[in-house]
């Protein structure tokens, strides 16, 4: 079963047979056709099918100077085959690391962090003496040499077991830093979920208040992102939401596919714990990359790669202060790719906003070690094929790892 969604002008409901289409912006002036080679057929061709063993969901909205685009595709959860709602919130995963280097980059806008003193200046309780070098800024790029913490469970069928465990921030900082370092400060990169836990642990001790008041009162609410939340213990998504679903062995010991939408996300929290919608998230992407939220040398962090090769493989950097970058179709794509179980997420724009992406793709793998073919798919149709294989940006280990 399969439907999917566009608005024309202000709101234009379309039935599964009429598919998604490409759609003015606003009920004043429609916006020029998305430039050559259109993605409109490509986007169509990525939604069809659904739902089938890749995705049991998906909602796109493209947007920019070159044109609009709006489509849904799949079920609302399997057990009733209702149309997937357009509208509905979904875990956003490591896209919430975007919103926290921007919450960060507001403080040291003010003065009130600095980018280049160690994060055990700030938290000399918590950030031991072998990490002492660390800096703020190292912590948003990925290259302050800090392991993951530990945490319960090897496969997904052990992580659900523990879905609804309560993980604080400080004793994960705690377990990661009680290991040696992976390198020194600032020599490699490693895209790992721990500088944003600690990035987070930082807004609160530098403002006295809660990381999710901040991002509320500094991001969320100033943009009117009404639909995007941190959810903090409550395991469950507030609101519409359509059905995740993961991949796993089953009671019975056969392979199949069990609804994962109840699940915390305190083992992420400032790294990756938000819920969105694709309204919301297109918003913002829209006000980032126009310097509305971080502005001046502070944005331009977030456009800057570490002059540093990747842990292992030697690739160059890929991380900046919240974004990735990726060349596809012969230009350069920021962005930030998120998974949490049962869902995947994106934000994307070209430097200059003139084509955005983003999605939400209810995964049956989500956290594989391939990036989802639907949400690929989606990708490569609005901006092309990658140069080199997909980096593990859009890759996702356990919850130990990156994502």
């Amino acid at each position: 079963m399969r439907t999917r969604t566009g608005l024309l002008a202000a709101v234009l409901a379309l039935s599964a047979a009429a598919g998604p289409s490409l759609l003015p912006g606003t009920a004043h002036a429609a916006p020029p056709a998305l430039s050559a080679p259109s993605p409109h057929a490509a986007l169509e061709a990525a939604l069809a099918g659904l739902p089938d063993a890749d995705a049991t969901a998906a909602l796109v909205r493209v947007g920019g100077e070159e044109g609009v685009w709006h489509g849904s595709s799949g079920v609302h959860d399997l057990r009733t085959g209702r149309p997937a709602d357009p509208a509905a919130r979904f875990r956003a995963g490591s896209v919430t690391k975007v919103f926290t280097a921007a919450v960060v980059l507001h403080l040291a806008a003010e003065g009130r962090l600095d980018l280049d003193r160690t994060a055990r200046s700030y938290l000399p309780d918590l950030v031991p003496e072998p990490y002492a070098g660390v800096t703020v800024r190292q912590l948003l790029n990925h290259t302050h040499g800090i392991p993951a913490p530990d945490l319960p469970g090897t496969t997904v069928e052990e992580w659900y077991a523990h879905r609804f465990r309560v993980h604080d921030p400080r004793d994960m900082v705690r377990s990661a830093t009680a290991k040696k370092p992976e390198f020194a400060p600032g020599a490699r990169q490693h895209y790992l979920n721990i500088g944003y836990t600690i990035a987070g642990l930082l807004v609160e001790r530098v403002t006295g208040d809660s990381y999710e008041h901040q991002l509320t009162r500094r991001v969320l609410r100033p943009l009117g992102l009404r639909d995007t939340y941190a959810p903090g213990t409550n395991p469950r998504i507030t609101g519409p939401h359509n059905h995740g679903y993961q991949r796993m062995r089953l009671e019975d010991g056969t392979t199949g596919l069990r609804d994962v939408s109840v699940w915390s996300s305190t083992d992420a929290w400032a790294a990756g714990d938000l819920v969105s919608t694709t309204r919301d998230l297109e918003r913002f992407t829209r006000a980032l990359f126009a310097g509305r939220i971080v502005r001046g040398p502070q944005l331009e962090e977030m456009f800057t790669l570490p002059k540093v090769t990747g842990l292992g493989g030697g690739e160059p950097a890929a991380y900046s202060a919240g974004l990735s970058m990726k060349v596809l179709g012969g230009r350069e794509v920021w962005g930030k790719t998120g998974g949490r179980w049962g869902y995947n997420a994106a934000l994307a724009s070209t430097r200059d906003g003139s084509r955005t992406l983003v999605y939400s793709v209810n995964s049956t793998d989500a956290k594989g070690r391939d990036m989802n073919r639907v949400a690929q798919d989606l990708m490569v149709a609005v901006y092309g094929r990658p140069a080199a294989p997909t980096p593990e940006a859009s890759r996702g280990p356990g919850p130990s790892g990156r994502r």
